[in-house]
């Protein structure tokens, strides 16, 4: 079950509202749990007792933890550590690990290997990260454990941001999981209801149309399309990805709010960035943070010699690019965001300064639909073949762009560079901000009915409604 489904919108979303605001306040954690079981349940039905049963794990092992010292108290953290990244090694990287081992034997002249495919359950590479951090942040004493395990499992598949994110770490919302009375009033209902309407046009009324024609590009043959025909589609595909999943991300954190809770920010206009390092404090804010403060600083950070930091942060994205998907064109992904972020260190950030914002900002988005070509191919052949005609300036086929698409991708472009301006950028957090006047409440409620009408009717009229970040 995805946000964006008539399902969600029409039948989950308003009973479980209605349900979780007539209930006493003792009992909200429990409505809300419910119906994230439920949820995911809904769509993974084979692996939630898995999910269950790895909670109840983690609760119990991180209460010993707690009450532990010195080498026992590490034991537990690393025990903990240690069956998350086993749960998310199986599932999402056994087929991958199989099927490359199966490559490299073949060579040898060994018969294939005889393997069962794992299936990846929905939402693990998210969730399996703030399992993580609950374990690290209680070890680090950032906060104590949870009392209840009913409240560790909320934190863990509440499903606002269950399948994929923001990545929530356990010190930003322990609180609210015991507490959130300061958070629940009409204010932050009617702002987040806004926020959730807002992402929901920006995935159906901009992801999906740019999504469709991006698919027809990078199912055609690469090496007959003309150089503009591959340009029009890796276009329309970062303005896909990025409505689809900063849209997701607006969703989440709009229905926390109704419910009380303060999810952290995901996205700030990444395409405005002057340089790849910028990119990525813009772009999927809360992985970004997660990989600093959970692998880059562990791994030395900042305080080793200057060729051991550069390792280290190319490896952190290495890592990145993998923990997106079991594919070696997601490696590839990492591993060319971490060259460039080396780069940046090293001399580009002085070089950017030298020519100025808007010439930067148009070689670092230049870079960044390379990059999203390595992250959308198919293969590598087709990833080579596919850069390749991007810079090969050839005439070929064509993919027919009709006039929607193009007045879409117009309007994506504006409104992803709007915030170039700093002013429009201030205006912008002022609108996602949780204080409004009574007159902005007024206009955001209409605003908010007219957007997910249209987007209602978007959804209904159409069989094209993915989710990129699903399978992730």
């Amino acid at each position: 079950m995805v946000f964006s489904s008539s399902l969600f919108l029409l039948y989950f979303l308003p009973a479980f509202l209605l349900m979780y605001f007539i209930v006493p306040r003792i009992a909200k954690n429990y409505v809300a749990l419910l119906a994230s079981i439920f949820f995911y349940a809904w769509g993974a039905p084979d692996f939630i007792f898995i999910v269950i049963a790895s909670i109840l794990i983690d609760f119990y092992i991180v209460k010993w933890m707690y009450g532990s010292s010195g080498n026992k108290k590490r034991w537990f953290t690393g025990i903990s550590v240690t069956l998350n990244i086993g749960l998310l090694a199986y599932f999402k990287y056994a087929n991958f690990f199989v099927e490359n081992l199966d490559w490299v034997l073949q060579q040898f002249g060994s018969e294939p290997i005889v393997w069962t495919h794992v299936a990846l359950p929905i939402g693990i590479s998210f969730f399996t990260f703030q399992k993580m951090t609950y374990a690290v942040d209680v070890h680090r004493g950032v906060h104590p454990p949870l009392k209840k395990v009913s409240d560790l499992a909320l934190y863990i598949l509440m499903f606002p941001q269950l399948i994929a994110g923001p990545i929530v770490r356990f010190n930003e919302i322990a609180e609210q999981l015991v507490d959130r009375r300061q958070n629940e009033n009409v204010d932050n209902r009617l702002s987040g209801f806004f926020r959730f309407a807002v992402g929901l046009g920006r995935k159906v009324l901009i992801a999906n149309p740019l999504g469709a024609y991006a698919d027809s590009v990078f199912a055609a043959d690469p090496t007959q399309l003309a150089t503009i025909t591959l340009w029009i589609g890796i276009l329309a595909y970062a303005f896909q990805i990025y409505y689809d999943f900063a849209g997701y991300s607006d969703m989440a954190i709009g229905l926390g709010r109704m419910i009380g809770f303060d999810f952290p920010e995901n996205f700030n206009n990444p395409y405005i960035s002057q340089n790849i390092s910028e990119f990525w404090r813009r772009w999927h804010i809360t992985l970004g943070r997660w990989m600093r403060d959970y692998l880059y600083i562990p791994l030395g950070g900042n305080r080793v010699n200057a060729l051991r930091m550069y390792f280290n942060l190319w490896l952190v994205f290495l890592i990145s690019g993998l923990w997106h998907g079991a594919a070696w064109n997601f490696v590839l992904w990492g591993a060319f965001h971490g060259f460039f972020l080396v780069a940046d260190r090293l001399f580009l950030l002085k070089f950017y300064k030298l020519i100025g914002k808007f010439p930067s900002v148009i070689i670092t988005f230049v870079i960044t639909l390379i990059g999203w070509v390595l992250f959308r191919s198919e293969s590598m052949d087709q990833l080579w073949h596919f850069v390749g005609g991007m810079f090969s300036f050839r005439n070929g086929n064509t993919v027919f762009v009709n006039q929607s698409v193009w007045m879409t991708m117009i309007f994506a472009a504006l409104f992803a560079a709007l915030a170039y301006s700093p002013k429009i950028e201030g205006w912008q957090k002022k609108v996602y901000g949780k204080k409004q006047s009574f007159r902005a409440i007024l206009l955001m409620v209409l605003i908010s009915i007219l957007l997910f009408i249209i987007s209602l009717s978007a959804i209904t009229s159409s069989g094209f409604n993915p989710f990129i970040y699903f399978r992730f």
